[in-house]
C-alpha cells in the first residue's frame, strides 16, 4: 500500500511539474516528423497481463522495417544509429526524455516507479519458468538497477553482429538476475535508492 500511494503522489506530482516540458516534448515531435507523439508497444506487465507502455514517439510513423532474428519476424530491438530514428528522436532517447510519459501508466496502475523493466512477450518466454512467475508478481518499473546499468544498451548492441541473440543471450540473463534480486529484497528505501541513482545517472 505504501509502495502505491507513494507511487501514484510521486507521478501525479511529476506530471504536474512537468507539464511545460511535456508539451514542448510534444510540440517538437509534431514538428520533426509526421505521426503521432506517443508511441504504444504491448509490454507484459504483473501476472503476465499484457498492456501499452507509453513513450514519446521517438521513430518515423513508417519506418523501414529491420529484418528479425527469423523469416518474416520483425527486429524488435533499436541499436546504434538506427535510421528509423527522428532528429528529435535520438536527442529524447540520449537523455531517457522519451520515457516520461510511462508517468501515466504508473498513475493508472499498470506500471511502478520502480521496479523491474517491462519486456515483450518474446524476451519474457525466455525466462525459466519459475523465475519468470516471480518477476511477474510485482508491477513493472520505470526504472531499476539493471536499467542504470545499461543505461547505454542500444550503443553496445550496435556493436555486436547479431543485436537479438545479443541481447537474449548476454544483456537478458543479467537483466533476469537484478530482477530477482530487486523482487526478493526490495523495500521502500530500496526504491528511493534506485530513483536517486537513477537521477545521477542521468545527470552524468
Amino acid at each position: 500500500m505504501l509502495k502505491r500511494a507513494f507511487d501514484v503522489c510521486a507521478a501525479t506530482v511529476g506530471v504536474l511539474l512537468l507539464v511545460p516540458l511535456l508539451a514542448v516534448i510534444a510540440l517538437w515531435i509534431r514538428l520533426d516528423s509526421l505521426g503521432p507523439v506517443l508511441f504504444r508497444q504491448v509490454r507484459v506487465g504483473r501476472h503476465g497481463v499484457p498492456f501499452a507502455i507509453l513513450k514519446f514517439r521517438t521513430m518515423s510513423a513508417q519506418p523501414q522495417v529491420q529484418p528479425g532474428p527469423q523469416p518474416n519476424q520483425q527486429r524488435l530491438l533499436t541499436v546504434g544509429r538506427d535510421p528509423r530514428i527522428t532528429r528529435a528522436g535520438h536527442f529524447l532517447r540520449k537523455y531517457k526524455l522519451d520515457e516520461l510519459p510511462q508517468l501515466f501508466n504508473v498513475i493508472h496502475g499498470t506500471m511502478s516507479l520502480v521496479g523491474p523493466r517491462p519486456e515483450v512477450p518474446r524476451y519474457v518466454a525466455c525466462y525459466p519458468a519459475h523465475e519468470r512467475e516471480l518477476v511477474l508478481s510485482v508491477r513493472p518499473g520505470v526504472t531499476d538497477w539493471a536499467s542504470i546499468l545499461f543505461k547505454d544498451e542500444n550503443a553496445i548492441l550496435g556493436k555486436a553482429l547479431d543485436p537479438e541473440q545479443a541481447y537474449i543471450d548476454t544483456i537478458l540473463p543479467t537483466k533476469l538476475e537484478y530482477y530477482l534480486r530487486y523482487v526478493r529484497e526490495r523495500s521502500f528505501w530500496g526504491d528511493m535508492r534506485i530513483i536517486l541513482g537513477t537521477l545521477r545517472a542521468l545527470a552524468r
